[in-house]
């Protein structure tokens, strides 16, 4: 069995004799107490992956994520943005999280895993009662006309 373990600013897969990381809830413990109820009942258990990037992530260091696919990449590149976005930390109404892919189809893919978890933690803040930001995710290419790009 492998797990994960963070070293420098890079995540790397490691043996599991390695008992450095925290278990797995301490990880959410991190987030806004809706945005984790929200991951528990919606996704599960953080992966390895997340479990250790999301402290460093926290704490403001740079973190490069290498793992396979369908391991939770993008919620590990994002949540921790979203919490920020969501617990007002960080500006309404301007740019604050700006994700640049090399391929434009990417680019789509992560607008889509982006847009059902963002419809998901609106109903939640929702149903308690919560306030909820307005976050967009909104994707740009050399295609995209200029009213558009103003828009943004």
């Amino acid at each position: 069995m492998t797990h994960t373990k963070v070293t420098h600013t890079k995540v790397t897969h490691t043996d599991a004799s390695d008992t450095t990381r925290p278990p797995a809830e301490s990880a959410l413990e991190l987030f806004h107490p809706l945005l984790a109820r929200w991951f528990t009942e919606n996704i599960g258990t953080p992966t390895d992956v997340q479990q250790a990037a999301w402290p460093r992530i926290a704490a403001g260091d740079n973190v490069l994520v290498t793992a396979p696919t369908g391991s939770g990449k993008t919620l590990t590149a994002f949540l921790w943005a979203l919490d920020r976005l969501i617990s007002g930390a960080w500006p309404e109404a301007s740019t604050s999280v700006l994700y640049i892919s090399p391929l434009k189809a990417l680019n789509n893919d992560i607008r889509r895993n982006l847009l059902t978890p963002l419809e998901q933690l609106r109903q939640v803040f929702e149903a308690a009662g919560a306030p909820f930001p307005n976050i967009r995710a909104l994707t740009r290419s050399g295609d995209t006309p200029q009213e558009e790009r103003r828009r943004m």
